[in-house]
């Protein structure tokens, strides 16, 4: 449990939102803690229950910011300061990077960005003595800082050298630098409507996306939106909307969808009429599953347990969904903290996983049956070579190419062999926020009759 005392009623307003953001940056940062733990679950900073939603979000967007800019906030504070930032206080850097992230990146006045991280060090026994640098520095960025961050825009310092060095080598210099500036920025929320996405778009002044998603910049609570307690929709980024698309007509039909937890691509394939067994290994996520089935008024047939063991009916399945866990490089922009958990060391166990995952998959189909396989990854290992290997091992298996008409006209969207690959940088709009897709990987194959 952090050591910070948490909100009292005579506090100034905002500083328990940047204290528990410093918490929860620390946890990331230093004990390599995720952030959805942090936020959601038994294991939550105790500290959030007693923010107001206006607190909660600014929290959240507080922490989000730090980590979408930790490259270039690193690369500023080096420049402004002499002896680099305290390492015996995290209190001290957890403030320089808050404020500095309100001073450049948010619509937060500079004097009290700057106030309110002194206090924030302040109020903390370590770092109480670093309270006139912090002020100094903060002061200077409010002055200087845009400046320096303005010079350093394009070299891809917000994410981890290794993993920019990946994305190159695979996709291309040019792509690679593409991609780090979308992850640059704040996500949309993009849902998945049951019905009349027009005028769902129009609800929640939003816009309908050509593959059929809403996308909107409404910030705040979701479960305070309209539509949202009358399950007529749920959130889903517009990528990971396509995988399930991929079986075409499924009424009536068997389809298992594998580690389905929390349940979008599940609600997608019941909604089309599918008679589906979602499964997944965690209880708690399987929990969550159940609810958002419930709201969405959905009945599935749902399962805990390990999908690379489940019996589930061998050769029974009209079609099997993979949503296979990964490393969530192209998730980045929703989950920020990747770019910084992830180590190179990671894959292995995935890919291994993966490899279980494919194999139990191809072995439920029915002959003719559809596997559908995708990952939230822009690693290569996690996608296009796990299905070269799949094929490789298993002649009974065939890729079907993916067609652009399946994908509304996407072409960029579609890889040479016919799979689907979307990166942060696809769907550009003039308005930056509007753009981007999470990363996503997936390949479509039929079992031989």
């Amino acid at each position: 449990m952090p050591s910070q005392r948490f909100a009292r009623p005579t506090e100034v307003p905002g500083l328990a939102a940047r204290r528990i953001a410093a918490d929860i940056l620390d946890g990331v940062l230093h004990r390599h803690r995720t952030l959805d733990e942090q936020l959601d679950g038994a294991g939550a900073h105790p500290g959030l229950k007693l923010l107001d939603d206006r607190d909660r979000a600014l929290m959240r967007r507080l922490v989000a910011t730090v980590l979408r800019r930790l490259g270039t906030l690193g690369h500023l504070l080096s420049r402004l300061l002499d002896r680099g930032v305290p390492t015996d206080a995290p209190r001290a850097q957890s403030a320089l990077l808050i404020g500095a992230a309100q001073i450049l990146w948010m619509d937060v006045p500079d004097h009290a960005a700057v106030d309110l991280s002194v206090r924030l060090v302040q109020s903390d026994r370590r770092a109480a003595k670093y309270a006139g640098l912090v002020n100094a520095v903060l002061r200077r960025c409010a002055r200087e800082g845009r400046t320096i961050v303005d010079d350093v825009r394009s070299e891809g310092l917000d994410i981890p050298p290794w993993l920019l060095a990946r994305w190159k080598a695979h996709y291309g210099e040019a792509a690679a630098r593409d991609i780090a500036l979308a992850l640059g920025q704040e996500p949309t929320l993009d849902i998945t409507v049951k019905s009349d996405a027009g005028a769902w778009a129009s609800r929640l002044h939003g816009q309908m996306l050509p593959t059929g998603t809403v996308r909107t910049l409404l910030q705040g609570s979701v479960t305070t939106l309209p539509g949202f307690a009358e399950g007529a929709w749920w959130v889903q980024d517009a990528a990971a909307a396509l995988p399930a698309r991929l079986f075409g007509a499924v009424e009536g039909k068997a389809i298992a969808d594998l580690c389905a937890a929390p349940g979008g691509k599940t609600a997608q394939l019941v909604q089309a009429g599918a008679n589906v067994v979602a499964v997944d290994r965690s209880p708690a996520r399987v929990a969550r599953l159940r609810d958002n089935l419930t709201r969405l008024h959905l009945e599935a047939g749902v399962e805990v347990a390990d999908a690379t063991e489940w019996p589930g009916a061998n050769g029974g399945f009209d079609g099997i969904l993979v949503d296979a866990p990964c490393s969530a490089t192209g998730t980045i922009r929703r989950h920020p903290d990747v770019a910084w958990l992830r180590q190179h060391a990671d894959f292995a166990g995935l890919t291994g996983l993966q490899a279980r995952l494919l194999r139990r998959a191809a072995a439920m189909l029915k002959p003719g049956g559809i596997l559908v396989y995708c990952t939230c990854s822009l690693e290569p290992e996690e996608g296009e070579q796990a299905i070269s290997a799949l094929l490789a091992e298993t002649p009974e298996m065939r890729r079907v190419p993916i067609e652009v008409g399946e994908v509304a006209g996407l072409a960029e969207i579609v890889t040479s062999d016919g799979d689907l690959r979307t990166l942060p940088c696809h769907l550009p709009h003039p308005e930056p926020r509007l753009g981007g897709l999470d990363g996503f990987y997936a390949a479509r194959l039929v079992r031989s009759a």
